[in-house]
């Protein structure tokens, strides 16, 4: 047995049945394509995630209340108001693991000026916020600690509060009503778009959380607590830290439940992440079966081809070609046809996955992607090769040699 002579043959019998090795080959093509294009986006969406969560700071915790059962009905950790002005003042006079604090009040509701109006968030923040979600100014000033302390009505804004409110102009210096209440807006924050979830980051007010809680909300607690830890490496050890203060601030005792919850920035990316890597290996599951239809079809043409060349099969028999000869001969065709075609899968995929960023969608096209699709591809010319292979090996030469 010629391996050589084996592939010539074989290259000869695939090429001159053009059309039909290219049809073939057309489900491999759509198959390896698909699969590399559906990998490409789940990675992409994965990556630009993690991305857009570092953008936040991949070292930011935020303490929430947790639910609460009263009366053997347990509660909505929304309603509860378990954060109070003494935990924010624990933490701070307490925290070694961690740089930069801030309460958090929010509130939702009509912004106007003039003859314009529109509906955002306000945010009440302390003067860490910006370092906490590394943030910048991009035009006029963040407020003081003097703000806070004296509840100032003053606030910085998103770009599109400018261009809603103030179609695209100055806003530095001008008021705006905030639920009837005015706000003197001393700063314009740069943009950050749209986030992965569609939300408008730049729809948003900052103001002074005493002002929020004093002056529009009217409570004594807060909704949340954000602080940044020294490192991200440190963020477990922070997070110890901030259950040991915060369960002596609220006196649990010991073995009860904490009536609080803390999340770190990484714990949020492991877990999209992970979230992530299913919809992929679905995304990708699905593809593959477009992988295995196009294996069916391979098997069938195989044995179409076996029918068509059952006499060529006899005469090369009965001069002294073996029937393992002949079922190498038909797997050596299967698997350039399989081959061929994951190469071309591969051009489709890369390309397809190079124009989808210019739609909008994130595309990275992950290296093992295109090494598995040729294995597949292997694994799918032997596997239904084999049984149009086998068939020809057992052909009878002298029955071979009469078919017509």
């Amino acid at each position: 047995m010629n391996i050589l002579n084996l592939l010539k043959v074989s290259l000869r019998a695939v090429a001159s049945n053009k059309l039909r090795s290219f049809l073939s080959m057309l489900g491999i093509i759509i198959g390896v394509g698909a699969v590399i294009t559906m990998m490409s986006i789940g990675q992409g969406s994965k990556e630009s995630i993690r991305e857009e969560l570092s953008t936040m700071g991949t070292n930011l915790l935020t303490i929430r209340p947790g639910a609460d059962m009263r009366g053997g009905v347990r509660r909505d950790p929304a309603q509860m108001q378990t954060l109070k002005p003494a935990d924010y003042e624990a933490i701070m006079s307490e925290k070694k693991y961690v740089t930069y604090v801030s309460p958090e009040v929010t509130a939702s509701g009509q912004v106007i000026y003039g003859n314009n109006n529109t509906t955002a968030s306000m945010y009440g923040e302390s003067t860490d916020y910006l370092k906490i979600r590394q943030w910048e100014m991009q035009d006029g000033d963040f407020f003081t600690e003097e703000d806070i302390r004296k509840s100032g009505k003053v606030c910085v804004v998103g770009k599109t509060i400018v261009d809603d409110l103030f179609g695209g102009g100055d806003p530095i210096g001008k008021n705006i009503r905030f639920k009837s209440i005015p706000m003197k807006v001393i700063g314009v924050l740069k943009s950050k778009g749209y986030n992965s979830w569609g939300m408008d980051q730049d729809n948003v007010i900052i103001a002074p959380y005493t002002c929020v809680m004093k002056r529009i909300s009217a409570q004594t607690y807060y909704g949340s607590i954000i602080c940044s830890a020294i490192t991200e490496e440190l963020s477990d050890h922070a997070i110890d830290e901030l259950t040991d203060i915060l369960r002596r601030s609220h006196k649990i005792k010991e073995g009860s439940v904490d009536d609080f919850n803390i999340r770190s920035q990484a714990e949020m990316m492991e877990t999209m992440s992970n979230t992530m890597d299913t919809v992929t290996m679905i995304l990708g599951i699905a593809a593959g079966f477009s992988l295995l239809i196009a294996g069916i079809g391979i098997m069938n043409i195989m044995l179409v081809s076996v029918t068509e060349r059952t006499k060529e099969i006899g005469l090369r028999m009965a001069v002294g070609a073996t029937g393992f000869v002949i079922s190498v001969q038909f797997l050596i065709e299967s698997i350039l046809i399989s081959l061929t075609g994951g190469i071309f899968g591969v051009l489709l995929g890369i390309g397809a996955s190079s124009i989808l960023p210019k739609m909008g969608m994130p595309s990275i096209v992950p290296a093992w992607s295109i090494f598995l699709s040729f294995g597949v591809c292997v694994v799918i010319g032997v596997l239904f090769g084999y049984i149009p292979a086998r068939k020809a090996a057992n052909m009878d030469p002298i029955d071979a040699i009469r078919h017509e």
